[in-house]
């Protein structure tokens, strides 16, 4: 038996390893464990490529009920990301945003955008005690805002320019994106 053990050592830890992702429980926080490791900072768009944001008007609710406007945020640095629960790379980021948002809150304008229902969405942010501004999607996103893929993030200059479009995964507290919104808010 030991020898059988010793011999095949790999295969049994592979195929422990294709067990833990069938099972939901396991599934979740080994995909959530494996985006972290590979998350990079997100990309600036270069400048002849970046499109400017048309319409900032775009109703949305709080998780409160209370209605918001994204049209408040016209004129100011905006960082807004999709995303969902179940979806592990969005799982992934959120600590590297609640790092950004915890430095950058009273200055930046933060939109964390779902379409879940209300109770999952606050269950979630108190297991993880996540203390950022989620907003219910209740209408179609602008036009130059809108995606098929989870999670997606944009961050607009005060100029309505959309300086990051990043999907999947990124590390968002980044030195990098600090010393871009320092820029950006200084402009």
């Amino acid at each position: 038996m030991i020898s059988f053990l010793k011999k095949h050592w790999k295969n049994i830890l592979f195929f422990a390893f294709i067990l833990l992702l069938i099972i939901p429980q396991t599934r979740m926080p080994i995909q959530v464990f494996v985006q972290r490791l590979v998350s990079f900072s997100p990309s600036e768009r270069k400048e002849n490529e970046r499109e400017k944001l048309e319409d900032y008007n775009w109703n949305l609710k709080q998780l409160n009920g209370e209605g918001v406007n994204f049209s408040e945020s016209e004129g100011k640095v905006a960082v807004v990301n999709f995303w969902a629960t179940w979806c592990p790379p969005c799982v992934a980021e959120m600590p590297s945003f609640q790092k950004l948002y915890e430095s950058y809150g009273e200055r930046v304008d933060f939109y964390f955008v779902t379409s879940e229902k209300p109770e999952k969405v606050e269950a979630f942010m108190k297991k993880n005690d996540y203390e950022l501004p989620i907003f219910l999607q209740t209408y179609q996103a602008p036009k130059q805002l809108e995606s098929s893929v989870l999670p997606t993030s944009y961050l607009i200059s005060k100029s309505a320019e959309i300086i990051i479009d990043e999907e999947g995964a990124a590390d968002w507290n980044s030195a990098k994106i600090r010393d871009l919104l320092d820029k950006l808010l200084a402009e």
